[in-house]
């Protein structure tokens, strides 16, 4: 589900549910939350590196997991897994995302959610959440922060997906890598920060995560609410069912 490992002063925490295409249920939020929080406090930890076991990064949340679960627990989940995204931005450490293959839905902004975001060229970015019957349910400050809100107003209307080299044109992205090689570079750019004085980062991070996540929290309460509201309309309904019954 999650495999936590350690290179010298890089924390770095792997999802891996490859059944799932690494998608999000609260065991493996949970476990990721514990893990990022553990190097967070770990003095011999300077950078925290998030990636992902094949297929691809992360699909979002488990719509298998979450279709079987009443309206107030779902919504419940998702405000659960809007935390732990926004806790990403509130370490004192960064965390790079390292992103092939693919990053859908809440991996997607789970990924936008981190200081550095690595993406292989060819992984496929998109926000599916609105054509399946729902806004996205949180974590929309990040992605607001790093493209504009009209520009994370159009993704959240699920145009086409795109690439890792539209990714990066947005701003979604902030490192592109050749296919196979976006761990390689998440690595190297960790060596880099790990390099620095650690008390220099930590306040650089500290200045400007107000700017960045300032709002996030009233905004994932604002958008739980909507998701809920969504779910009760027929395309949601059905959205979840079939999901549910896989």
């Amino acid at each position: 589900m999650l495999d936590v490992d350690v290179a010298g002063r890089i924390g770095i925490v792997s999802l891996n549910r490859p059944v799932r295409r690494n998608a999000m249920d609260r065991d493996l939020v949970a476990a990721l939350v514990q893990a990022v929080c553990r190097f967070d406090v770990d003095p011999e930890i300077a950078v925290i590196v998030l990636k992902a076991a094949a297929p691809g990064f992360c699909a979002g949340s488990d719509l298998k997991f979450i279709g079987r679960l009443p309206l107030a627990e779902m919504c419940r989940f998702e405000a659960e897994t809007g935390d732990m995204a926004r806790l990403l931005g509130f370490l004192r450490k960064p965390v790079i995302a390292s992103v092939e293959g693919f990053a859908l839905g809440g991996g997607f902004i789970m990924a936008a959610s981190c200081d550095l975001v690595v993406s292989a060229d060819d992984a496929r970015w998109h926000l599916p959440e609105v054509p399946i019957g729902w806004l996205t349910p949180w974590g929309l400050n990040a992605l607001v922060s790093r493209v504009g809100a009209v520009a994370a107003r159009k993704l959240c209307f699920a145009s086409e997906p795109f690439d890792g080299r539209e990714a990066k044109r947005l701003g979604v992205v902030d490192h592109l890598a050749a296919p196979g090689r976006a761990d390689e570079i998440a690595m190297a750019l960790a060596l880099r920060l790990a390099a620095l004085p650690a008390a220099a980062v930590a306040a650089t991070k500290r200045f400007f995560t107000p700017a960045i996540l300032g709002m996030s929290e009233t905004m994932d309460v604002q958008a739980n609410e909507i998701f809920a509201a969504n779910c009760r309309h027929p395309v949601a309904r059905a959205t979840l069912q079939r999901f549910g019954q896989r």
